[in-house]
């Protein structure tokens, strides 16, 4: 059997101690990301097993009607939209996940709503160029203590973030679906009455929710506009919650509010190809959420399991 591992960006995954449960088999490891479907089919022809990283490649209908001798998908994390399921099925290629963690996604989130609220990232890069408390623009940045967290998805990773504002003295809001609103009551937080009221009350909005129709661009341009002057808007979770446009319109015109992003519409990415990147109020990581060494190996422990047994059974 034939193993490809795909979008290994920062060529780590042969560090890993879970590697060493392939150590028996043929495995390749690319680096690059490969956009033009053809030229990515062309590499994986000979390829038996996929094991994807999180949805860094698109399996579509066109790739895999490509790729006539692979058997099976192993995703690390849990399954996503990144994979036609379907048309897995119709060419008869199993699909497998693993299992999720809501820790360094929630850490990261944490990181980014504490980089913003004290502008850190602007007074490191001004000392470093021999400004001494310089911040540009912004001013004084704030503490976190007093100001109201608002959660929209109190889900693992939401009641993680929910857990440490609560140690930090914020106040916390949370909004989405009514079981959401109804576990935040029970957990001793408020539950907003609506999404105007979350949006125009709370000091600094997190949105973590996965991915799905239902979710698809549920933040409107409309609800960004409703944030106070000073307000830090973070998402951590995947860029396609947000309307299409919403944040480089609202930011770009608003220099009174701040936006921490670690997720795009499309990745990789970099600063000459997006505007947004390049606006003073905004703070930006390469989705660095689940990417970090305690957490790939969770993950890729469980994918590379799953390929173990899948060729131990075929």
């Amino acid at each position: 059997m034939k193993i490809a591992i795909l979008d290994d960006y920062q060529d780590v995954v042969k560090g890993l101690k879970a590697f060493s449960l392939l150590s028996d088999f043929d495995v390749t490891v690319l680096n690059e990301t490969i956009t033009d479907e053809n030229l990515l089919a062309n590499k994986l022809f000979d390829i038996n097993i996929l094991v994807l990283i999180r949805e860094r490649t698109l399996i579509t209908k066109t790739l895999l009607e490509k790729l006539p001798n692979l058997k099976l998908i192993s995703q690390t994390g849990r399954l996503s939209s990144n994979i036609d399921l379907k048309a897995c099925d119709d060419f008869g290629v199993k699909v497998v996940d693993g299992i999720g963690s809501p820790i360094a996604p929630a850490e990261l989130c944490w990181s980014l709503i504490m980089m913003a609220s004290r502008h850190l990232y602007d007074y490191i890069s001004n000392f470093k160029n021999d400004n001494w408390q310089n911040s540009a623009y912004k001013g004084l940045g704030k503490s976190l203590h007093g100001q109201t967290l608002g959660i929209w998805g109190y889900g693992k990773i939401g009641q993680r973030i929910a857990t440490y504002a609560n140690v930090f003295g914020m106040k916390i809001k949370v909004w989405g679906s009514e079981e959401s609103r109804n576990k935040a009551i029970e957990d001793g937080f408020e539950a907003s009455l609506s999404k105007e009221e979350f949006f125009s009350t709370c000091d600094i909005v997190s949105i973590n929710l996965k991915l799905s129709e239902k979710s698809k661009y549920c933040v409107k341009k409309q609800d960004l506009e409703l944030l106070k002057d000073g307000s830090i808007f973070v998402n951590i979770s995947r860029a396609q919650l947000v309307e299409k446009n919403a944040l480089y319109e609202v930011y770009s015109k608003n220099k009174n509010k701040f936006l921490a992003i670690d997720v795009f519409e499309s990745e990789p990415c970099l600063p000459k190809n997006l505007p947004l990147l390049n606006l003073p109020n905004v703070l930006a990581t390469p989705h660095l959420g689940y990417v970090e060494k305690q957490n790939y190996e969770i993950y890729f422990k469980a994918a590379f399991e799953n390929v173990v047994d899948y060729i131990r059974n075929f």
